[in-house]
């Protein structure tokens, strides 16, 4: 796990947000912005570029899907308190309309359905300004509360045969 420096998931975000931390790798491939966070909810900018193309001329889908897990993974990741992680166990991806490199701005908004203990919802929406809609998900997360251990056993080790409460 990344060290945050005794960051709650919401502080990560909004130093993202606000230029004193670095994106994620991801977000500068690809050139989409953290915009909006609070708790429970995120909101990422992107403007379609033709080097996202397909073979076909459109977007590829899997930008609108790496949009619509960020923005829903973010939304969870506001949740969390320092020393915890998260990771994403299922997306589920619904295209609904091809973007299009002359599509303009879009944003992916993402908001927390249900946050347990150890599993976290979410659903994400990718909508142009006038509210068309490109895409939606639905997200499960894994919360990942911090054990204090640095590196995970290995196979037949006590500690891999102790469960993890």
């Amino acid at each position: 796990m990344t060290n945050t420096g005794k960051q709650t998931g919401l502080q990560q975000l909004l130093a993202i947000r606000d230029g004193k931390a670095p994106p994620a790798p991801i977000q500068v491939l690809l050139d989409f912005d953290l915009v909006d966070v609070t708790v429970d909810s995120a909101a990422f900018s992107y403007r379609p570029d033709a080097r996202h193309r397909n073979p076909l001329g459109t977007v590829h889908g899997g930008v609108a899907m790496t949009l619509l897990d960020s923005a829903a993974g973010a939304a969870a990741h506001s949740t969390l308190r320092d020393g915890c992680g998260y990771t994403t166990l299922e997306t589920k991806v619904n295209l609904v309309r091809a973007v299009q490199p002359t599509t303009g701005p879009l944003r992916a908004e993402g908001s927390v359905v249900h946050r347990g203990r150890t599993v976290a919802t979410a659903e994400s929406r990718l909508v142009a300004a006038d509210g068309t809609l490109y895409a939606h998900a639905t997200s499960t997360c894994l919360i990942l509360h911090d054990s204090g251990r640095t590196q995970v056993p290995s196979v037949g080790s006590p500690a891999a045969d102790t469960p993890m409460v």
